[in-house]
């Protein structure tokens, strides 16, 4: 060791820095090799501190150890000697992989030869200082196009998220992607794909749209998608619809069976190109109305024509823990059915267990796994002690893994192990184990399982993915992803990662979720307490609130908790601006109008959206006999309660009446539970301090009211919960208000239907629902005045 820290001092690195060094057994030796090449190439002399530093940042960057004693050689015969010139010598040879580079080129790229005077650097300073915008039009916005694309200042939050943010290579280069591992066969590999796929170079149009596997893409595509009936077929041409200032389309509102005819005609190529586009009913956060969801292209995909293709893909490893249900929920495929859309295809690692047993033997012969006798509790953890049967020969490693395949020995008695390290320093993680509990969908076919670090990358690189997107956790997992690929020697898609999304007072773990179910604590994936897609859409939240909160979020590789009231605000938002107002009264306190005739009956018009009546209306009875919150009356008055007392009277909200206290009834117990008034026209008394909603012949309806299903912000937290997640459940998280009363305005309504309850909050009908009784979910209280009474 010694000999070592000695070895890279005497290039110019500190004790210290030669000491980190050696802890990184990769870079060490690789460090190592560069130094020896530089001694060949200087003979006595020694290696300058300039030379020394560059070939230290050279060796920590470089992702092609092929090209070592190549760039070494530039280094040391002085030909770079900057780290502006070892940056471009570095970008030049990630973007030219193929084995033989053109000198030329690489020298003009990186500057060798080029000399910058001191003088030149002075006129240039002067030159850019004289082209500054004067201070006057700094206010001016000019759109700025670099590289052949405009900016992203001005675009919308959506905008950036789903394009220049996440920046994804063009299909063939994924060599561009950071982190990329480059072999000498990768152009081959890719050429290959290009071929299997129908892509052409780095052409980049519809029709060579990346294929991207994740769930995050499956909920990307659902939030747009989520609420039936909310698209048309429109017939608007491709220049109307540029920009935001479109003009609105004649056909948004026709009828739904009519959009499904066209749409289905549109799949079959009735229509010529940009005769027809779907379009979904939303505004867009930048203002632009009804955003094409389809259009027709005919220019040939590799494999789905003139559609995106989104592989939703299960069952990366076996998830015996879960039912089939589960991992369905898990993925959101009811969204899916439920949106009339389905994906062009399921995948499911199970449907290559054989390709991936007959890669892992092929593993084995190629002298990159071996079968361990290491148990369970051996293999947790980093600091795992190394195998005493790492090298065991290669046919023995086979015969063993032929004997795992038939089921001839114990669970957790032997497993199969890859030769690598992985990014956080776990060595040799497992590719196959023993499980004799049946696949939900292979059945006992197999007895040995591959694990996630195995299948991802296999499976991808069998679908001919282009990206794979991952939450931030696993990009400890990207080595052994590229690494298995290029060991097998198989085409290796791109992982990108990007930071997870959380929420306090909540578990977004699927097992953890299973646990919540299981016990009974929510009654499935699809409880509106819980956050997964389906439990949101269930409660009420549009799509459309989605999309803008997950926009404000941003996508960054940092991870995030946020506050479930910012969800919550995105959903008012939305909501007020496209709900129907409706009255309903979860506590009713009966009112007798005792001026009024026993048969009296009106009809009152009640706009639909009371900022702007021309959106609609409708009509509700006005009787004798009427219905108030059991809130709005007070038998004694309080400072600053302005609604009904027995010496305040109170306006009926839309009914052109002041009701005033005339007798209060009580029970037995001396519980208000009738109230007689008498109403006089708004236009002849006082103007009441406030106006009340009520409801008059009602339908009965059951209102559910959902509250944080945990009493702790960070309810998975040892440091909050000692005790566990499941002893933190807040017992008041649902409340079941079974004789609700609400207007006949919602009586046709229809499951997932929304309203807001004036004055109450926003609901969404519920699939529980009958004919006999309507079932509504509390999906947000309005936003509320604390200092209102």
């Amino acid at each position: 060791m010694a000999d070592a820290v000695s070895i890279f001092m005497s290039i110019g690195l500190s004790e210290q820095k030669a000491k980190e060094t050696l802890k990184n057994e990769a870079l060490s030796s690789t460090l190592k090799r560069a130094i020896e090449q530089a001694q060949g190439l200087l003979g006595s002399a020694s290696i300058d501190k300039t030379a020394g530093t560059l070939l230290y940042n050279m060796v920590t960057r470089l992702k092609d150890s092929n090209r070592l004693s190549f760039l070494t050689e530039y280094i040391i015969t002085r030909k770079i000697t900057s780290e502006l010139q070892l940056s471009a010598a570095l970008d030049f040879i990630k973007s030219h992989p193929q084995e033989n580079l053109d000198r030329l080129e690489f020298e003009a790229a990186c500057g060798v030869g080029v000399m910058v005077t001191p003088e030149q650097i002075e006129d240039a300073v002067r030159f850019f200082e004289a082209a500054k915008p004067k201070a006057a039009e700094k206010d001016v916005k000019i759109e700025q196009v670099v590289n052949g694309e405009a900016n992203t200042e001005g675009k919308s939050l959506m905008e950036q998220l789903r394009g220049e943010a996440l920046k994804f290579h063009k299909p063939g280069e994924n060599y561009k992607t950071e982190g990329y591992v480059v072999t000498s066969n990768t152009m081959n590999l890719l050429k290959k794909h290009l071929e299997e796929t129908g892509g052409q170079g780095t052409n980049h149009s519809l029709s060579h749209t990346p294929l991207i596997t994740s769930s995050f893409s499956t909920i990307l595509l659902l939030i747009s998608f989520a609420e039936q009936g909310h698209a048309y077929v429109c017939h608007q041409r491709g220049e109307e619809l540029k920009g935001h200032n479109v003009p609105p389309s004649p056909w948004r509102e026709r009828p739904l069976e009519e959009s499904l005819l066209l749409f289905d005609r549109m799949r079959k190529g009735m229509f010529a190109e940009g005769e027809v586009t779907l379009r979904m009913k939303m505004v867009m956060e930048d203002g632009k109305m009804d955003p094409v969801a389809y259009r027709i292209k005919y220019t040939p995909h590799h494999r789905t024509g003139d559609t995106w293709c989104i592989y939703p893909t299960y069952d990366y490893t076996h998830c015996l823990c879960d039912s089939i249900e589960n991992i369905t929920h898990s993925l959101c495929t009811k969204e899916f059915q439920s949106s009339n859309m389905q994906p062009f295809a399921v995948t499911h690692a199970s449907d290559h267990f054989q390709l991936l047993y007959d890669l892992a033997v092929d593993l084995i012969r190629r002298g990159h796994a071996y079968v361990c006798h290491q148990r369970g509790e051996e293999l947790k953890g980093h600091n795992v002690p190394p195998s005493p049967w790492r090298e065991r020969p290669l046919e023995e490693s086979l015969l063993l893994f032929d004997r795992m395949r038939k089921g001839m020995f114990a669970e957790g008695e032997v497993t199969l192990r890859m030769k690598m390290v992985m990014e956080d320093g776990k060595m040799d993680p497992v590719a196959y184990r023993i499980k004799y509990t049946p696949h939900h969908r292979t059945g006992d076919t197999w007895c040995i399982y591959p694990t996630y670090d195995y299948t991802h990358c296999l499976c991808d690189s069998i679908e001919n993915i282009t990206h794979s997107l991952c939450t931030k956790e696993f990009q400890s997992r990207r080595s052994s992803y590229f690494w298995l690929c290029n060991a097998l020697d198989l085409y290796c898609p791109v992982q990108w990662e990007y930071g997870r999304l959380n929420l306090t007072y909540t578990v977004v773990s699927k097992r953890k979720i299973i646990k919540l179910v299981e016990t009974g604590i929510v009654r499935d994936w699809d409880d509106p307490r819980l956050f997964t897609l389906t439990a949101l859409r269930r409660r009420g939240f549009p799509s459309q609130a989605i999309n803008n909160f997950c926009a404000r979020v941003g996508v960054t590789v940092a991870q995030t908790t946020m506050e479930p009231h910012l969800l919550e605000a995105c959903v008012r938002e939305v909501l007020n601006d496209t709900t129907p107002r409706a009255m309903a009264i979860l506590e009713p306190l009966k009112v007798t109008i005792t001026n009024l005739p026993t048969n009296a009956q009106k009809e009152v018009r009640v706009p639909d959206f009371p900022a702007n009546e021309a959106k609609g209306s409708h009509v509700v009875p006005f009787s004798k006999t009427i219905f108030i919150e059991q809130s709005d009356f007070r038998e004694v008055m309080e400072k600053g309660y302005k609604r009904l007392t027995s010496d305040q009277p109170v306006g009926l909200r839309h009914a052109g009446y002041v009701i005033s206290v005339q007798r209060v009834i009580k029970d037995g117990c001396g519980k208000v539970c009738e109230l007689e008034v008498s109403c006089a026209s708004s236009d002849s008394v006082e103007k009441p301090k406030a106006f009340i909603h009520w409801v008059s012949d009602p339908l009965r309806c059951e209102v559910r009211l959902y509250e944080r299903l945990f009493l702790h912000k960070n309810p998975e937290d040892p440091a909050e919960v000692p005790a566990g997640f499941l002893s933190d459940i807040n017992p008041n998280s649902l409340t079941v208000i079974e004789s609700a009363l609400v207007d006949r305005s919602v009586g046709k309504a229809k499951v997932f239907d929304k309203f807001q309850f004036e004055r109450v909050g926003y609901f969404s009908l519920d699939p529980d629902s009958t004919s006999e009784k309507l079932v509504f979910n509390r999906t947000v209280t309005l936003k509320e005045d604390p200092g209102k009474m």
